[in-house]
């Protein structure tokens, strides 16, 4: 980095971690399809581990999570945040919990029946959840747009969301 934190940490890259599907019941987890940005994926780790999230499922196309940029803006969730890629189709058709996405023509939030578990899925930075992905979605949700802004950034996004469904974990 042109202007790293003065930090080092020596840790274990695991090799291809595999996603058991058990871990997906009585807890929620993020699903990112395909966002490209590093800083995006290093905030989404961080508001992940910050709303108690212990993990994130990422589509093939998604960056790297052990890109530096990535690393950094992690501040260290990256070693309590559990991450996984793989081809998202087979997982969100399988249906063993509720798959909510991100959508800009869903239920609003604040109407949302979250649950005690579930896949929450976020698109692409420039073009949302893919179709085919979006057709897998049992729950549209959306954040209510109050101003004149046209979208949210992803990041900002996953924290909103991760901050209403974290609600559910302190009843």
């Amino acid at each position: 980095m042109q202007t790293p934190q003065g930090i080092l940490a020596l840790v274990r890259i695991p090799e291809n971690p595999v996603l058991d599907v058990k871990q997906l019941r009585d807890a929620f987890s993020l699903v990112l399809d395909d966002v490209q940005d590093p800083g995006n994926l290093g905030t989404i780790i961080r508001t992940a581990d910050w709303f108690g999230f212990k993990q994130i499922i990422c589509s093939n196309h998604t960056v790297e999570v052990y890109n530096p940029k990535t690393v950094q803006a992690t501040m260290g969730s990256l070693s309590r945040v559990n991450i996984f890629y793989q081809d998202l189709a087979p997982l969100l058709s399988a249906k063993t919990v509720p798959v909510f996405g991100a959508v800009f023509n869903g239920k609003s939030m604040y109407d949302m029946d979250w649950g005690k578990e579930g896949l929450v899925v976020l698109g692409n930075e420039g073009q949302g959840i893919s179709p085919e992905i979006l057709e897998l979605i049992s729950d549209p949700v959306t954040i209510p747009r109050i101003g004149g802004a046209e979208s949210l950034n992803v990041a900002v996004c996953a924290a909103i969301l991760c901050a209403d469904i974290s609600r559910n974990f302190q009843k």
